[in-house]
């Protein structure tokens, strides 16, 4: 009885983890969508012994900058964070949002196949695995007016989410301050800032929407998030409940890529929907300034990745090179 009494504790423990995942984007953006998706999946794959608390809209203060610690010093078991955010930390998460760079689901999965190791390497630093990535669609300029020509630019303060864009921004004319979704809201709304580069994907659109009217395709490049998760808690796990979260990352990541496809038709609509004007066509005068500010991003991340980032590269070209043309499932392939 006594052995009992001690193992009934131990038993109920190991049957009922409950893990707190913060997002700083809305619950309807398709990441939120995505934490979802993972945390019903993992509730079915341990039998219901691991349950996740979801806390969107930044709802724990953590903005993803903030993320990368609270995930590696255990405040949380794991969350989805942005990780252009976290370019001040390593160059490596600043590849996603290179502008250009990756454009097409196909060509972010590929990219994201080529630089996983890196990724990985990256995050075990800061005590922590990545579960999966997850892309956003293309990011485009919202604003209240058409952004059609470099004159457009001139002077407009702009919100970035990182690194890359700030400096793509800057050298096209404007004035961009890098600032996190959550906090850019306000800003919007006081009149502080006058433009926001963003997908401004699913809730994200909505947010911006009570503002902004316009909103400009620029097809800058599909950046990225990704949820990943503590190190300590990862090794407390028993082997089934290891294999059952890898199982849920592995679905969780493969129903982002299958959604990615359509969303920007969906989102689209939506936006049309609400009166939002958008414009798709641009001039090649102004692509080819958009591309040239870019240039200036990629030339300084190479700058700081030095030849491993050269590497990078080089290798994505190369089977981006040999992929067949429009096939996303031959690019991406599986893991």
């Amino acid at each position: 009885m006594a052995l009992s009494a001690l193992a009934w504790p131990l038993a109920v423990a190991a049957q009922s983890l409950r893990w707190d995942m913060p997002n700083e984007y809305p619950g309807t953006s398709i990441h939120g969508e995505g934490d979802q998706f993972f945390a019903r999946a993992l509730s079915e794959r341990s039998g219901g012994r691991v349950a996740i608390t979801h806390h969107f809209d930044a709802a724990l203060g953590y903005r993803s900058k903030d993320l990368l610690d609270a995930i590696g010093q255990g405040k949380v078991a794991l969350g989805d964070m942005y990780v252009g955010a976290l370019g001040g930390v390593d160059p490596i998460f600043l590849l996603p949002s290179l502008p250009f760079l990756a454009v097409t689901p196909a060509e972010a999965r590929l990219l994201v196949e080529v630089a996983r190791p890196a990724y990985e390497v990256a995050l075990a630093r800061h005590n922590q695995m990545l579960l999966y990535p997850s892309p956003w669609p293309p990011a485009g300029l919202w604003a209240k007016k058409p952004l059609t020509s470099l004159g457009d630019l001139l002077g407009l303060r702009v919100r970035t989410a990182d690194g890359n864009a700030t400096i793509t921004m800057r050298a096209a004319g404007a004035l961009p301050s890098q600032i996190s979704f959550a906090d850019a809201l306000p800003l919007l709304k006081s009149g502080a800032i006058d433009a926001v580069l963003s997908s401004g994907d699913g809730g994200a659109g909505d947010r911006l929407m009570e503002t902004l009217t316009h909103f400009t395709a620029v097809n800058y490049s599909m950046t990225m998030s990704m949820v990943t998760m503590n190190l300590d808690t990862w090794k407390g796990l028993p082997p089934d409940l290891q294999a059952a979260v890898r199982a849920a990352a592995e679905a969780a990541s493969e129903r982002q890529w299958k959604e990615i496809v359509n969303r920007v038709t969906a989102n689209y609509a939506r936006m049309r929907a609400r009166g939002i004007t958008i414009v798709t066509e641009l001039s090649p005068e102004y692509e080819r300034g958009l591309r040239a500010a870019g240039q200036v991003a990629v030339d300084e991340w190479l700058a700081r990745m030095g030849p491993p980032g050269k590497d990078i590269l080089d290798r994505y070209r190369a089977r981006l090179a040999t992929a067949p043309a429009g096939g996303a499932t031959s690019a991406g392939g599986t893991r």
